[in-house]
């Protein structure tokens, strides 16, 4: 998307480390429904930033969606590494008084940054993806059941598994993760309980590079393949890049997350061996915030998406997916026994 760096974007970056506006909007114009008068949306990223074709790019998707819509403009900022809570607040502070609103923060290490602010500027619509702890009248806390799209690839690696083996990598050694992992093994079992399940975390911490490091997550798929893997399935951000391109190089099936991942250009060569991925719809999450402000009657609270609402979910697009009809349908079953209530999905 053509897009022009401005002055008054420039400042209200602050520490980031690169800032767009969207649209044309400014801080005293309205929209047409006389409803919004804010500077547009401000988007600030998670470890790994805008490319990593997975939860980032999806945030970005949802913001491009709501510029392109409700033409309210906006800027979006990459992280830079290493940073401090205190370079994330200072961040969000300079977008809340520049007058953008919402200001999302994309990941749960905004929360303190988040929490500080918005007390700050009770004005401004908030927005944080991944955690639910920070508890304001300004705040939506936007969360999802990644535990339940986890269950449908677990299936999925069971079901297209030949060598009965599967495995499991994740960014960081977390209880958001473990979500991904739970559930993962849950829906494997629920194929068959004799299936052997590789699981691995990258890092502990995300400033190890868990969510950043494509080398890290190649060299984890490299040993689960090696153990006898032949489905592996990542929630690990950017580093799942290495995670795809490792099983596309050995030709074994890796499940991609939180985008559809076989769709992704960056990843277009490794496509024919992208089974499927589970979905979040980080992107929906943004673009709705950014409609509630616009419209006058912001989110607040937790707003958590699952299966049944269309919150996660399980992406079919490639064609050899599609094809094997015993795997699509015991997703599709799996699906339907979890929104109805039939199974419930363990979170650890």
């Amino acid at each position: 998307m053509a897009v022009a760096v401005s002055v008054i974007a420039l400042a209200a970056v602050g520490c980031g480390e690169s800032s767009k506006d969207a649209g044309t909007s400014d801080a005293s114009s309205s929209s047409a429904s006389g409803k919004y008068s804010g500077k547009g949306i401000g988007l600030a990223y998670d470890i790994g930033g805008k490319g990593d074709q997975s939860f980032n790019d999806a945030a970005y998707a949802g913001y491009e969606q709501a510029n392109k819509e409700f033409k309210m403009g906006g800027t979006d900022i990459e992280p830079q590494d290493g940073e401090s809570d205190a370079d994330k607040t200072q961040r969000l502070e300079q977008l809340a008084k520049a007058g953008y609103n919402p200001v999302i923060g994309v990941g749960y290490i905004y929360a303190g940054p988040i929490k500080e602010v918005a007390a700050k500027y009770p004005n401004i619509t908030f927005g944080i993806i991944d955690d639910e702890t920070v508890k304001a009248a300004n705040v939506a806390d936007m969360v999802f059941s990644e535990e339940q799209a986890s269950y449908l690839a677990g299936v999925a690696a069971a079901k297209a598994s030949k060598a009965k083996h599967v495995g499991f990598i994740g960014g960081v050694d977390i209880p958001l993760i473990h979500k991904f992992g739970a559930g993962f093994e849950q829906g494997v079992k629920s194929v068959d309980p004799a299936i052997k399940i590789e699981s691995q975390y990258l890092t502990e911490t995300p400033q190890e590079g868990g969510f950043s490091s494509p080398d890290k997550g190649k060299e984890a798929a490299s040993g689960q393949i090696e153990k006898g893997a032949d489905v592996i399935y990542h929630a690990a951000g950017l580093s799942g890049q290495g995670v795809i391109s490792e099983a596309a190089s050995k030709k074994v099936w890796a499940i991609g997350v939180d985008s559809d991942q076989y769709n992704q250009s960056a990843l277009a060569k490794y496509k024919d061996y992208i089974l499927g991925s589970a979905l979040k719809n980080v992107g929906g999450a943004v673009y709705e915030l950014a409609k509630s402000v616009h419209e006058g009657k912001p989110l607040n609270g937790t707003v958590r998406g699952t299966l049944k609402t269309g919150g996660v979910g399980f992406a079919d697009s490639n064609p050899k997916y599609k094809a094997m009809t015993d795997v699509v349908a015991a997703v599709d079953k799996a699906k339907q026994d979890i929104v109805d209530g039939k199974v419930t999905v363990k979170t650890s």
